[in-house]
């Protein structure tokens, strides 16, 4: 279904959300923190670090959860940057050690990166653009192969 502007729904969306594990250790974290604050006082004391840290904590891990990656017709979506895809020369997936070499030894400070540790793969997205400095993004993916294909069919069908 096409929008106002002549654009299509997202091909591709991928959220790159914390494992649920994270969510026990941080509470569990959070908890033994709140209760060295407390260490048995009373008053505000015995209630105002669990009624802090906890939420603070829940916050913290969402927010790091809430990367949102979509590819439509026109663009390349991750959380607030946008790509258009006629800036896009090619997208290459990575996998973990490929990651590693790209965003250790072999980075380039100009590059834009959105990368979350639990997250083993990514895609390399080289940039062509005159007017950008960038060189290219490193974008984490738990689909590395699907988001560079739907990145770069979407690219195809923008340009015919």
């Amino acid at each position: 279904m096409a929008g106002a502007e002549g654009k299509t729904g997202p091909s591709y969306v991928e959220r790159l959300r914390v494992p649920w594990w994270f969510w026990l250790l941080a509470g569990g974290v959070a908890a033994l923190f709140a209760t060295e604050l407390w260490m048995g006082a009373a008053g505000l004391r015995a209630w105002v670090p669990f009624a802090v840290v906890l939420p603070v904590t829940g916050l913290a891990i969402w927010r790091l959860g809430r990367i949102r990656i979509a590819v439509d017709d026109a663009e390349l979506a991750v959380d607030d940057a946008h790509l258009p895809l006629r800036h896009i020369s090619d997208v290459i997936p990575i996998d973990a050690a490929g990651r590693r070499q790209l965003l250790g030894v072999a980075a380039d400070p100009l590059a834009f990166v959105i990368q979350r540790p639990w997250v083993s793969g990514a895609v390399q997205v080289l940039v062509d653009d005159p007017a950008d400095p960038t060189p290219y993004w490193v974008v984490s993916s738990r689909r590395p192969v699907q988001l560079a294909a739907k990145v770069m069919a979407a690219r195809a069908s923008a340009r015919s």
